[in-house]
């Protein structure tokens, strides 16, 4: 006698709701991850405070990043580098980070034109546009596909983050190399303080940034999200 197949399950399991750790009752932990019942205030594991997330805390992702922003202005105004030549007697030459990047096309250094241009123009201005995206959506309904992209890239940022401070660091080394005295000198200017700080302030608005946020409000689960999976 031949065994009855079991019946498809019902359609309503495509349908349940995604099963976080708000819909749990856990709380996660932002210092290693791990998630505790919600009446806990310290992380077990870290030490940590533990603190439900809160749309709130986006006020100090927008204030940092304004005022990333707000220094990252006079980053490429003002000149990055400030050179002197035999004593002011050859002519002294100022350069920002575009008229660099010019400079080196010019001399056919294309390979460091636009190692400059990437770290220097491209980077700061994705990491604004990302940043203000995450912290734009944050909280609000997505998709599981979706959520994964955000917090892919909300990682790009933090990643790409401890590899803005390139330009600095060059200005730094030409300053301690290049100190000839009388013959030639450089030394920074007024721009590599302001970068400095639009990177710091960045890193900072990052930093604020609850990951947590990007899974709270996702809709049910539907077959093709599933499927994604």
């Amino acid at each position: 006698m031949s065994a009855r197949p079991l019946p498809p399950p019902p359609e309503t399991q495509d349908d349940s709701p995604v099963l976080t750790a708000h819909r749990a009752g856990l709380i996660g932990c932002r210092g290693c991850g791990r998630v505790w019942p919600h009446a806990t205030e310290f992380c077990g594991r870290c030490g940590a405070h533990i603190y439900p997330p809160d749309r709130r805390s986006l006020q100090a992702v927008w204030a940092w990043w304004l005022a990333g922003l707000i220094f990252y202005i006079p980053a490429n105004l003002l000149p990055m580098l400030k050179t002197r030549t035999f004593g002011g007697l050859a002519g002294n030459s100022e350069a920002t980070i575009v008229g660099g990047v010019i400079e080196l096309l010019h001399y056919g250094n294309y390979g460091v034109a636009a190692v400059v241009f990437v770290a220097s123009i491209i980077v700061p201005i994705g990491k604004f546009l990302v940043i203000a995206w995450l912290a734009t959506v944050a909280g609000r309904p997505a998709t599981v596909e979706s959520a994964h992209t955000r917090l892919r890239a909300l990682e790009a940022v933090e990643f790409i983050g401890r590899w803005s401070m390139i330009d600095v660091f060059v200005v730094a080394i030409l300053s301690a190399l290049v100190q000839l005295g009388f013959v030639a000198s450089i030394h920074p200017g007024p721009a590599a303080v302001s970068f400095a700080l639009s990177v710091a302030f960045t890193m900072l608005s990052a930093q604020s940034f609850d990951p947590r946020l990007i899974w709270r409000g996702l809709p049910l689960r539907t077959r093709r999200d599933r499927t994604a999976e």
